[in-house]
């Protein structure tokens, strides 16, 4: 058994510094092991009592009767460091540290965190700083948690990790009010050794686990997380995040456009969508989500069939589902005349969506029969069951329809509970069908129910050191830059560096037609700002247009540039901006987006994580608002959408063989012109290491 699986279901405990009253939180734990039948061996340790709930107390860790499988330290931080290295002496395979003011406190914290890692040794480490772990699969508790004292609670397939304590209290507490049962729980803590991404890798092969639950900080460990959703989806275990931290407040200052619009927050966003991972957008959809999930039933398509007894709260329900992307479509021909003879009502008048039986009647036979046919329609993946209030007299009738209906399809099956009745979600929670108080929520739940299929994994390219070999650290000027972009196959304008006026009048020329005229600069990132760049000029205006922009850079202040870039002048395409950013938690990032001045304004873009495939470019266009004025909009000339997917894939090859030494790079704007005639890189930088 690994050192986690002990941690998780130990043959053996010590209790370090248990309390021999009951009613401290250094007295739970052992009770807590005894309270839910924990039926291994509890070694409470406190050189001050000799027994504790009637348990031989033992005055110090040498004095064990063996090693512990696992124990639970409840000394501050003054004393935990040699209660550590004790354990770890003794041959304990894992403890948890639940004391504060380590690494989350201050710099002296910090070091008191690394000397408790230090002194575990080959041990593992829960925490610090955290309420440690319950496993109700198993009946045993290794925490001090407050919510464990609510006693009764459900055992069900749901497993969560936090990174917060007190948010797995509350997350336990408030799962015990609705009647949804959990498998186990875990809180991080500080990580000093064992991290969330460790400990879901660990709770994906869980036999007893169907969903894991997370509420999520950062990840110390990127690669471990990747690894261990895509176990997850290979096994068909959702893994449902609630991550806090949306703030952009907390992005880096960045050179490129690209740094701004890729927050750390989107990152996470990009990271999820990429290994299947199912975000919850508010802290009510951690637990309502794997709810549902854990039913193991999915929905093949988007589209929902309402059966409500009560007409108002069916068309709240059907309108979240719209705002939601759910689809709450027509019955067909034959569900219609089903209902209508179930119903006794004329086709015409039944032959809706939602489907309202409230003059009917809460007939138990009729409310089976009406369950059955929407269930049994070709034309709905799911059903959700509206119960008004006439359902609070009899609510067993209710809930037995429902889980009877449920048990002979294997189409998802919701509750909107409409009425305020906890103790009716409690009950049909408890029978296993998902039920919820809002319609928010169901909402919510279907659009989790419908999820695509994960892409295949892509490996990436080994990095190529001659890529950046001999270029400068910093900021590349554009022909720098775009030189790197085009030797990976993204397509650049035509164009020629010239040292002065006389040489850029002679590239203009040879270029013919109206040109681009540049300031060529390592130091000016953003050149349209202070006047560095001349948009249609004729080949004899160039050396004047020159004199002109050199003296508007000397008034503004700027550096002297190294000279200039003449470029064609690019006409009729849709500007988009292609970037890559470095995250500093989750590493290389790809942005497509809306381009030119504005793309900070309009916010027009999507993410990947590198590497990526085709199908993963191609999404990334379909994503983007901009993709309607790429397929042509109110009679403009679709754009040249698979060069742009070209261009995408290449600018990533790019970055991927570039390797840790490129940090940012970006185009801005990448003109789509009209199908068949391609993309161009009009403007580019690159930032090295």
């Amino acid at each position: 058994m690994s050192a986690i699986g002990a941690l998780l279901r130990p043959r053996s405990v010590a209790v370090i510094g248990a309390s021999a009253d009951a009613g401290k939180m250094t007295g739970r734990p052992v009770g807590y092991l005894q309270k839910y039948g924990f039926d291994g061996d509890i070694w409470p340790v406190n050189p001050r009592v000799e027994a504790i709930a009637g348990l031989r107390c033992y005055p110090d860790v040498a004095s064990l009767p063996g090693a512990p499988d696992a124990a639970i330290v409840l000394l501050g931080p003054d004393r935990a460091e040699a209660a550590v290295r004790d354990l770890a002496a003794r041959g304990c395979q894992a403890a948890i540290v639940l004391a504060s003011g380590y690494g989350e406190a201050n710099e002296d914290g910090a070091r008191k965190q690394q000397a408790l890692k230090d002194a575990a040794g080959s041990m593992r480490l829960l925490g610090p700083n955290t309420i440690g772990l319950v496993n109700l699969t198993d009946g045993m508790m290794l925490s001090a948690t407050g919510a464990l004292e609510v006693g009764n609670l459900a055992v069900g397939r749901i497993s969560v990790v936090s990174q917060s304590g007190g948010i797995l209290g509350s997350l336990l507490s408030r799962a015990a009010d609705r009647g949804i049962g959990f498998a186990k729980l875990v809180s991080t803590g500080n990580e000093a050794d064992i991290d969330s991404s460790e400990m879901i890798a660990h709770l994906v092969e869980d036999e007893a686990t169907d969903v894991i639950a997370v509420y999520m900080e950062g990840l110390r460990r990127p690669e471990v997380f990747k690894r261990a959703a895509r176990r997850a989806a290979e096994l068909g275990k959702p893994i449902v995040v609630y991550k806090v931290g949306r703030s952009d407040s907390g992005a880096r200052a960045a050179t490129s456009h690209t740094g701004a619009l890729a927050g750390a927050d989107r990152v996470y966003d990009a990271l999820f969508r990429q290994y299947g991972v199912i975000r919850a957008e508010s802290f009510t959809d951690l637990l309502d989500i794997p709810a549902a999930l854990a039913s193991g039933r999915r929905m093949k398509g988007d589209r929902v069939a309402i059966l409500t007894s009560t007409g108002g709260a069916g068309t709240l329900l059907a309108d979240n589902c719209g705002l939601a992307g759910i689809e709450v479509p027509m019955p067909d021909a034959v569900t219609t005349q089903r209902l209508a003879t179930l119903l006794n009502e004329d086709p015409g008048a039944i032959g809706r969506n939602p489907v309202d039986v409230t003059l009917a009647g809460l007939r138990p036979d009729l409310f089976r029969g009406a369950i059955d046919a929407l269930l049994e329609s070709p034309s709905y993946d799911a059903a959700v069951v509206v119960i008004g209030s006439s359902a609070l007299a009899t609510p067993d009738i209710v809930a037995g329809a429902i889980v009877e209906c449920q048990a002979r399809s294997e189409k998802p099956v919701l509750a909107y509970v409409s009425p305020h009745a906890p103790h009716l979600v409690r009950l049909l929670n408890g029978q296993g069908i998902p039920a919820f108080a809002t319609p928010e929520s169901c909402a919510t739940v279907l659009r989790a129910l419908h999820r695509p299929a994960l892409p295949p994994l892509v490996n990436a390219e080994a990095e190529d050191a001659t890529v950046l070999a001999g270029l400068p650290a910093g900021n590349l000027n554009e022909a720098e830059s775009k030189a790197i972009f085009a030797r990976f196959g993204v397509p650049v304008t035509r164009e020629a560096v010239a040292a002065d006026a006389e040489g850029a009048a002679v590239a203009a020329r040879e270029l013919g037609g109206e040109v681009v005229l540049k300031v060529l600069s390592r130091a000016i990132a953003h050149k349209s700002d202070i006047g560095g760049v001349r948009v249609g000029l004729k080949p004899e205006e160039v050396s004047e247009a020159c004199v002109t922009m050199l003296q508007r850079l000397r008034e503004a202040g700027a550096p002297t540039p190294e000279g200039f870039l003449v470029q064609e002048r690019i006409r009729g395409g849709v500007e988009m901006i292609l970037g890559f950013h470095r995250d500093p938690q989750l590493g290389p990032v790809i942005l497509l987006g809306s381009g030119g001045v504005a793309a900070e304004l309009f916010q027009d873009t999507t993410l990947r994580l590198l590497p990526i495939s085709r199908p993963d470019a191609e999404a990334m266009v379909e994503e983007l608002k901009a993709a309607r004025l790429l397929r042509g909009y109110r009679g403009a000339a679709p754009a040249d959408i698979p060069a742009l997917v070209d261009a995408v894939m290449a600018f990533a090859a790019m970055a991927v063989a570039a390797g840790e030494r490129l940090q940012e790079a970006e185009i801005n704007p990448l003109f789509v012109l009209p199908a068949g005639q391609g993309a161009r890189a009009v403007d580019g930088l690159a930032v090295l290491r």
